[in-house]
């Protein structure tokens, strides 16, 4: 069980050290236990101006505080990392003190990063990179005829149904719920 000044030690320690600082790989089990603990206390008690309820919650609201500010110390230093890793490559070390979440960030940074350096490449020795104007879709809702950025008429659209259609519409009609990307996602 983690406990407050543990909390606060290790908001330190991320402070006052340039490196990405261990933290036990049960870490946000142990914190999410303790804020689940000091709710019930703060909610459980009868008297919500006695002194040890206001102290509770004064240290719950304080406790929230420190473990904001300790991710958000993390998350810039793991951005630091992945512009490092992308010219130099990461020390194992600093790789190895990340929680399951933060590799998996700086994984998913890591593909941005090269992705951009690659289009950039491309970019860079005259290589045409265009982008696609449609999107394979499922239509997960009825849709009626619509018209596209050019006036011309699309649809109707059966649920089921499988089209290819400009990927400007395409995101209108995925945050309506209507389509999803046959491919996962509308890049």
């Amino acid at each position: 069980m983690i406990t407050y000044n543990d909390l606060y030690e290790s908001l330190r320690k991320e402070r006052y050290n340039e490196a990405l600082q261990l933290l036990s790989k049960s870490f946000l089990l142990d914190v999410a236990e303790y804020f689940n603990e000091k709710k019930k206390m703060t909610n459980k008690e009868q008297d919500l101006f006695s002194d040890s309820v206001l102290k509770t919650q004064k240290q719950f609201e304080n406790a929230i505080g420190i473990f904001r500010e300790l991710v958000l110390r993390r998350k810039k230093k793991i951005l630091n990392l992945s512009f490092v890793a992308a010219e130099t490559g990461i020390s194992k070390r600093d790789f190895d003190n990340m929680l399951s979440f933060e590799k998996e960030m700086f994984e998913k940074i890591m593909e941005s990063m090269e992705k951009a350096d690659k289009n950039l490449k491309d970019l860079m020795s005259g290589k045409d990179v265009e982008k696609k104007k449609n999107k394979l879709v499922m239509v997960l809702q009825d849709v009626e005829e619509l018209v596209d950025l050019e006036g011309n008429p699309l649809g109707p659209f059966k649920k089921g149904q499988v089209a290819n259609i400009p990927i400007e519409i395409a995101q209108i009609l995925e945050l309506d719920k209507k389509i999803e990307y046959v491919d996962g996602n509308g890049e």
